[in-house]
């Protein structure tokens, strides 16, 4: 089997218009006690909800191999730091149902603002993984298009994409177009003031905008206790105004149905919508990071045992929606994936130095001009010293 970087990308059930739910206008503020689960830790399926409907048996099945493809090209992605070709990487282990569930839910011409950790779901949505790495390695621009692809730089600052976020889908929706913006989050970043404006903003102006909140446990080394003492942070969209929900976030069925509806309410024009998502970091918060210096392993084990990608096997499997040739034929699709991505990263990049003073201003400084002239001189002469 052949496979580029584009594969991940195929026309899919998520790139056709499904039948809309009308949104409840009146839907209560406040999340359910309990975040919604549609399958238990082995995969067994629990009660249907009729507020969250199970999404098809097609998307199901493209969910699962967007999470094997995922999570292959992050434990590559974090090979290429060990190997010198990236000079950082978040790794987003363990979230892959957030991750490829929550760019199932919009459409290709929705907008994503994505955090640093979300490389695993811009690959999902079908960005080349080589661009999407470009930033992690040091280039100074993002490597991909935003205006062409949807997408948002990989925002590194916190909660910043929430204003940016809000400010493109209330002008889309100023401009009769139905587009809806989703917000990737951190659990860290909700302590930051750009959330709370961004939320507020969206809510006053019902711009459609879904955030989508991974709380994945711990802000680098500080665990969720130290930063609210709210009992989940969906309960944060209430004083905006603003509907929430909370979902088991490892659960791959559940985080598709809910930010499918979530999508929905946005997009029917009811304003934003806040879901957090419980699951859980595998790996350091980057490889610069020490994990062992703040959890121990019976944490990480325990969330072991709630794979989101084996929970769905499971199910599909039970289903009968998935055989072992279907698993052996993603695993190898994925590990084709996986060797492209290695080869094209191993490539040495072409870099321009005086490249460096690009797009610093409009107008070039004197100060500017004449740095940028001592480096094309100190070029020049490592160049002729090179003849020599």
């Amino acid at each position: 089997m052949t496979t580029t970087p584009q594969a991940v990308r195929r026309a899919s059930p998520r790139n056709r218009r499904r039948p809309a739910t009308p949104a409840d206008p009146a839907r209560p503020l406040l999340p359910g006690a309990q975040p919604v689960s549609l399958l238990d830790p082995s995969g067994a399926p629990l009660p249907a909800r009729t507020d969250y409907p199970e999404p098809p048996g097609d998307l199901l099945r493209e969910l699962y191999r967007r999470m094997v493809i995922g999570r292959r090209f992050d434990t590559q992605a974090t090979a290429l730091t060990k190997q010198g070709r990236l000079a950082v990487y978040p790794s987003s282990r363990g979230q892959e149902a957030c991750q490829v569930g929550a760019v199932l839910a919009v459409r290709d011409t929705d907008w994503v603002f994505p955090t640093y950790r979300e490389s695993m779901a811009l690959v999902s949505r079908g960005l080349d993984p080589v661009e999407v790495l470009t930033l992690l390695r040091g280039d100074w621009h993002c490597g991909y298009d935003p205006a062409a692809r949807f997408t948002a730089p990989q925002c590194t600052p916190l909660a910043t994409q929430c204003v940016h976020a809000a400010g493109l889908a209330y002008g889309e929706a100023h401009q009769g177009r139905d587009t809806v913006a989703l917000a990737f989050i951190g659990d860290g970043a909700t302590s930051e003031g750009d959330f709370h404006e961004g939320i507020n903003f969206a809510a006053v102006f019902k711009a459609p905008v879904v955030y989508f909140v991974q709380n994945n446990q711990y802000a680098i080394s500080v665990p969720l206790s130290r930063q609210t003492a709210a009992p989940s942070l969906a309960y944060k969209g209430a004083g905006y105004g603003v509907p929430s929900e909370q979902v088991d976030g490892n659960d791959p069925v559940a985080v598709l149905a809910v930010l499918t509806r979530a999508v929905e309410h946005a997009r029917a024009g009811n304003g934003p919508f806040l879901v957090e998502a419980h699951t859980y970091r595998m790996e350091p918060h980057t490889n610069a990071d020490d994990a062992n210096r703040y959890r121990d392993g019976a944490e990480v084990d325990a969330w072991r045992d709630r794979d989101p990608i084996a929970r769905l096997e499971k199910y599909l499997r039970d289903r009968d929606e998935l055989d072992d040739d279907g698993v052996a034929a993603v695993a190898a699709e994925a590990e084709a994936y996986a060797a492209d991505v290695r080869e094209r990263m191993n490539a040495q990049p072409t870099v321009d130095p005086l490249s460096l003073f690009d797009h610093v201003y409009a107008q070039p400084t004197p100060q500017l001009i004449e740095q940028r002239e001592q480096v094309r001189a100190e070029l020049a002469a490592a160049e002729q010293e090179g003849d020599a």
